[in-house]
């Protein structure tokens, strides 16, 4: 019999790790992008050693800077870089997969029963624990991302704009000139400063009512809309409504506002990127084809994307002054991170129980490294028997 070779060997060990841990990531990852990436970090930095905590921050504020769901290219990217290109399919696959089956089920409730399943004591038991992990990744990811005065100054001036409702993006790219101008010095001050005195338009979502129009169902134009929407979406599911109601609502008239808020709540409730809202639309517009064509139609730039930016970021490095914004990059996203944790918290710890879970999960996290997927697991535990228990 003829052994196999050490490489191929080597590879298919790897891919198998991979496939493993994504499909445990997307199966429990609940709380939004900075909570997937905080569990990412934990995985593959602290845990696996796939990678250090400076290149893990770079591939977050490179992320940052392309359109698309970040944690789900953040894993596309980890994929690659773990097990290549198959890496690459299989991480951003099978982290997907969990939260389009769990979104489908909640699409099919909707469609049959009219309501959306009510799981708020699960989440209820789930959110501060979520907020415990995000503080120890944002802990740990500060002393790197915080190299200096003017990135931690740059960083929690970021964190104080993302929360009074600025721009995620502009924000990004503003903090990271900034960056850049301090460092550069007068030199750059001449060409530079007209980028950074540009100020960051607040998002606001208008909801008012515009003139509709009717574009009659078809498959093809709905996997173009969902391809258009992952090619240019920056920010939170708070944009993504925001582009969805503009599409379906208003130049497509396929759904109205109600269905759209409810897509969005559905992709929130499931595991996994809010992005599969996608499939809950996709259903209710036309079944369970239609439902994979909208998942593959907004995620499939993501994959491009990545593949992309991995053939090009080394180079990026390796330049001082691009080496310099990308700082810029990871002070910012660190500084919007903090901005959605405060938002985060506002909504997850609403009284003594649930601030005494968040307490209990940080403590737990710093001092005896539990592994947070069970810690998740518990808090969905407390938050039933904690519920069972009041009623």
């Amino acid at each position: 019999m003829v052994a196999e070779p050490k490489s191929f060997t080597k590879i298919s060990t790897r891919l198998k790790e991979v496939c493993w841990l994504f499909l445990k990531l997307g199966s429990l990852s609940f709380g939004g992008p900075a909570v997937y990436i905080s569990l990412m970090y934990h995985e593959t930095v602290h845990l696996r050693k796939w990678l250090d905590a400076k290149r893990f921050l770079d591939l977050v504020g490179a992320t940052n800077l392309i359109p698309g769901p970040n944690a789900t290219e953040m894993a596309i990217h980890l994929g690659l870089i773990r097990a290549g290109g198959f890496g690459l399919i299989s991480a951003g696959t099978l982290f997907i997969l969990p939260g389009m089956a769990a979104t489908l089920l909640v699409a099919w409730f909707y469609v049959n029963y009219g309501s959306i399943p009510e799981i708020g004591w699960i989440l209820y038991g789930i959110k501060p624990v979520v907020i415990g992990i995000v503080i120890e990744a944002i802990w740990n990811l500060g002393k790197k991302a915080f190299k200096d005065i003017t990135t931690a100054v740059v960083g929690i001036g970021i964190a104080v704009l993302g929360f009074m409702g600025f721009n995620e993006i502009g924000l990004l790219f503003c903090g990271a000139i900034l960056v850049l101008l301090v460092h550069a010095g007068g030199r750059l001050m001449k060409h530079g400063l007209f980028a950074f005195i540009s100020i960051p338009a607040i998002v606001h979502i208008q909801l008012i009512t515009s003139t509709l129009t009717f574009v009659p169902f078809s498959q093809s134009m709905l996997l173009l809309t969902f391809i258009k929407i992952g090619s240019v979406l920056f920010g939170s599911g708070y944009v993504l409504l925001a582009f969805l109601r503009s599409e379906f609502v208003v130049k497509l008239g396929w759904l109205n506002l109600q269905q759209i808020f409810d897509a969005v709540v559905a992709g929130q409730i499931t595991p996994g990127p809010v992005f599969s809202s996608a499939t809950f639309i996709g259903y209710i517009l036309g079944g369970w084809s239609s439902a994979l064509i909208a998942t593959l139609g907004i995620f499939l730039p993501s994959f491009l994307f990545v593949g992309i930016l991995s053939r090009i970021l080394p180079s990026v490095r390796k330049s001082i002054w691009a080496g310099i914004f990308l700082d810029g990059v990871n002070a910012s996203s660190l500084g919007l991170m903090i901005a959605v944790t405060i938002r985060l918290g506002q909504v997850a710890l609403i009284d003594i129980f649930t601030i005494l879970i968040s307490i209990l999960t940080v403590l737990f996290i710093f001092k005896f490294r539990f592994n947070l997927i069970w810690m998740i697991l518990g808090g969905a535990l407390m938050g039933i028997i904690y519920k069972l228990a009041l009623a």
